[in-house]
């Protein structure tokens, strides 16, 4: 799915009242597409929650973007820590 409509879903689910969130790999392009929110990961295309079987990592990457989601200053894009 083009990163483009995965921010438009974003924005019309925000629209009715549910908060999002999304995972991006491409921080140029997350940019300029504005989602409500996202945090930015540095891993390489294919791998937004990191290496496979590195669970400690994945559940990191979780926490911080499920941390995002409580924000209301939308557009947030935030840096994996």
């Amino acid at each position: 799915m083009c990163v483009q409509t995965v921010g438009l879903i974003q924005a019309e689910i925000e629209r009715i009242g549910i908060a999002t969130v999304s995972v991006s790999l491409l921080k140029e392009v997350t940019c300029v597409i504005q989602p409500p929110r996202s945090l930015f990961v540095p891993f390489k295309m294919g791998y937004p929650l990191g290496l496979p079987n590195d669970l400690e990592l994945q559940h990191e990457i979780i926490r911080q973007a499920l941390k995002i989601i409580e924000k209301n200053n939308t557009p947030i894009l935030a840096d994996f820590a």
